[in-house]
């Protein structure tokens, strides 16, 4: 539309059985009426860059783009327009499925129990290494488009079914071949403790971890191989602790890496305590939370992500979400998309 900078900018004017107006190229806004459907006054928005310039009553809105000039045109009679949808916390990137789990845990088996007799995370980091990173580049690519059109357009995307640095850095790969090539945004997630490899120790893992994986990935950083944001650890009761959390998540801090990670979920751990005190940018689960910790959170600015589906499928208690945004927590929401959470968006699933 021209008078914003040459920019392109789309209007949109929703009203069930009337006439939609979007014009584009060099016709002008001919038809702009201020219109009332049962009572409600129709508040037609101006785009411009993926962003609403301006919304109003028709007649405001004719009043000030009567000169102006747009270059696409969207009908939508019958619909609304909504902002795009930010999936706060997805596991996108994985080679094989936890279908036969649904049986177990129908049956009553928790989540660690799973996870203890050789399912859960270590079921898919087995295939997941396996795979090629053509074969996870394609399914990722198919998930994310389902994410797209479910209204995500911006994707927070993890690593975490590698463990190994040759398979973490494949999965980030993974993540840089779309974040490059496909029409939706993308915040990568270093996720390398996602769990304790077979064979070692958390101490064992953490030291791996902060000497051999976060060096390697702030050299691939350098050299513009590839581009991560967030650095993630499952702080848990039988997987990383508090200590281990702490030294993991420092170091990637240390490294330019913002903190985004896994805490409180099925246990008590003080995560929210942690996270405010290193400056956490968002805290993921929190079912078990304390008062303490939310207080904290909401002093230091660290966004809750919450992620009811998780909760509902793994029969865990749902977060404080009421009491956190009482305290003046930042509250976010997730789809958890993972092999034991198959949700691609928080409102529909096309």
């Amino acid at each position: 539309m021209s008078g914003l900078g040459g920019a392109s900018v789309r209007f949109f004017r929703p009203c069930p059985g009337l006439e939609s107006w979007c014009l584009r190229s060099s016709a002008s806004i001919s038809k702009l009426n201020s219109i009332s459907c049962s009572g409600l006054c129709v508040l037609p928005p101006v785009c411009r860059d993926g962003c609403i310039k301006a919304v109003g009553p028709a007649d405001v809105i004719h009043s000030r783009f009567a000169g102006a000039t747009f270059e696409s045109k969207i009908d939508c009679t019958g619909k609304c327009v909504l902002p795009g949808l930010v999936d706060a916390h997805t596991h996108p990137v994985w080679a094989g499925d936890r279908v036969h789990e649904f049986a177990m845990k129908l049956a009553g088996a928790s989540y660690m129990e799973i996870h203890q007799a050789g399912g859960g995370i270590h079921f898919t980091v087995e295939h997941t290494q396996k795979a090629t990173e053509e074969e996870l580049f394609t399914t990722f690519k198919h998930r994310l488009e389902r994410m797209r059109r479910a209204g995500s357009t911006l994707v927070e995307c993890k690593s975490g079914y590698g463990l190994n640095l040759e398979t973490e850095l494949k999965m980030l790969r993974v993540i840089e071949r779309a974040r490059q090539s496909m029409d939706i945004g993308i915040s990568s997630t270093y996720c390398g403790a996602h769990s304790v490899p077979k064979g070692k120790t958390a101490t064992e893992a953490t030291d791996d971890i902060i000497n051999n994986h976060l060096p390697k990935l702030k050299e691939l950083q350098q050299s513009g191989e590839i581009h991560v944001n967030n650095i993630d650890v499952f702080c848990e009761k039988g997987v990383f602790d508090l200590a281990s959390t702490r030294r993991i998540l420092q170091a990637g801090k240390d490294t330019g890496l913002q903190i985004n990670f896994h805490g409180d979920e099925l246990h008590p751990m003080k995560s929210a305590e942690l996270g405010a005190e290193l400056g956490a940018q968002a805290i993921s689960h929190l079912e078990e939370v304390s008062d303490e910790g939310i207080t904290a959170m909401a002093k230091a600015k660290c966004a809750a992500v919450l992620l009811p589906t998780t909760a509902y499928m793994l029969r865990l208690k749902q977060p404080q979400a009421r009491r956190m945004l009482d305290e003046g927590v930042i509250v976010a929401l997730g789809s958890d998309f993972n092999p034991n959470a198959y949700c691609f968006s928080m409102v529909s699933y096309p």
